[in-house]
């Protein structure tokens, strides 16, 4: 019995005796956080731990941060200071230069018409011809009226002289005579009145008459414009009114021309202010060689008053948000995203007031791809703020 005591007493202190020594073993070779087991600091032999220097793919410190990635590639222009010119914005009426209805004096039959439809025709050229067989006859019975009075007084001269004739018998005839030539004048003023003629160069409308026409006084047979030369009237307000005068610069532009601009300068201002618009009509003349303005066109019109420097940029490299305006200047090889406040527009450009600096580099194409602080390249700069196919600057 006593032996078996001993032998369990003996087998526990062994067991004991191993237990304690696995727990040393254990607190002796536990691996490290992060680290593989049996190797100090978590690295295995021959290979750096993760994250540490000399690791295959590892990225340096800020890769893939803002910036990183491929560049973007955009356009850019060059904001300038250029001379602009600030005036008054109006609507105006293109009227021609000389006008006219064109009509007879009498009543008459058209004999002969001399003009087409739409026709350039000289000053006193004929256009119609009215039946002239009775002013004819007129002027043939006055011109031998005249002849036969003119005789008579020839030979009453020299009685007079000898004083058998009366002085008031002497002035009679006299009187008769020159009544005579009145009448041969009238009757030629008619006869010249048969041919209808162009009071000024210009071209001629539609005809409104036929061989045969039986036509009165005031009857319009066709009308007559002078358009070398346009006249332009339109109304400005009463606050500009101090600064308007003769000479003035203006540039009309009509929707049938798009592009296209019509110079010309200001040759009356009216003595009146209207009362119900509380506006002024001015008068400008534009030449017009080609014909290109047709009397009766809207026209829109430029008064010029100052000319002045602005920064200019295109257009197109405005970024809207809501009610604000933002434009992408390049800094190096990124971009600054700026806010600006515009000025005048002309057409294909507009003034910036605030937020650039002439010589700042502008986004005009590839904006929509831009953030701030993105990476671009520039595939082309313009000098200038003119691009390509844009119109010059004023």
């Amino acid at each position: 019995m006593a032996d078996t005591r001993s032998i369990v007493t003996a087998a526990s202190i062994a067991l004991a005796l191993v237990c304690a020594g696995w727990a040393v073993y254990e607190s002796k070779h536990k691996p490290a956080p992060g680290g593989f087991a049996g190797i100090p600091g978590g690295a295995q032999q021959g290979r750096p731990a993760a994250g540490g220097e000399g690791r295959p793919g590892g990225r340096p410190p800020g890769a893939g941060g803002a910036g990183g990635g491929d560049s973007i590639p955009v356009l850019t222009a060059t904001a300038q200071n250029r001379q602009i010119n600030v005036g008054i914005e109006a609507i105006g009426t293109a009227n021609a230069n000389e006008s006219v209805s064109v009509t007879s004096k009498s009543t008459n039959l058209v004999t002969a018409i001399r003009f087409s439809d739409g026709e350039f025709v000289k000053a006193g050229q004929v256009l119609v011809e009215l039946d002239r067989a009775q002013t004819e006859a007129d002027l043939a019975a006055a011109n031998a009226a005249f002849a036969e009075s003119q005789s008579q007084f020839n030979r009453s001269r020299e009685l007079f002289n000898t004083q058998a004739l009366s002085k008031s018998q002497y002035e009679q005839l006299e009187a008769t005579m020159k009544s005579n030539q009145a009448r041969v004048d009238a009757a030629k003023a008619r006869l010249a009145d048969t041919y209808i003629r162009a009071p000024f160069t210009g071209r001629v409308g539609l005809r409104r008459v036929s061989l045969g026409t039986l036509i009165n006084p005031g009857t319009v047979i066709t009308t007559l414009d002078d358009t070398s030369a346009i006249k332009v009237d339109f109304a400005v307000p009463e606050l500009n009114v101090g600064e308007l005068r003769p000479g003035q610069a203006i540039i009309a532009r009509s929707s049938a021309y798009p592009g296209r601009s019509f110079a010309g300068k200001v040759t009356s201002v009216d003595s009146r202010v209207d009362p119900g618009s509380r506006a002024v009509t001015v008068r400008a003349l534009v030449p017009n060689r080609d014909g290109a303005l047709k009397p009766g066109m809207f026209l829109t019109v430029d008064l010029s008053k100052e000319q002045r420097m602005a920064l200019m940029v295109p257009e197109q490299s405005l970024v809207p948000e809501q009610a604000r305006q933002f434009i992408y200047v390049v800094q190096g090889p990124k971009v600054a995203k700026r806010e600006v406040k515009l000025g005048r527009r002309e057409p294909g450009f507009v003034e910036i007031t605030e937020g650039l600096h002439a010589g700042d580099h502008v986004v005009i194409e590839g904006t929509l791809k831009l953030r701030e602080g993105s990476l671009v390249r520039e595939l082309g700069g313009m000098s200038g703020t003119a691009t390509a196919g844009a119109p010059p600057p004023s």
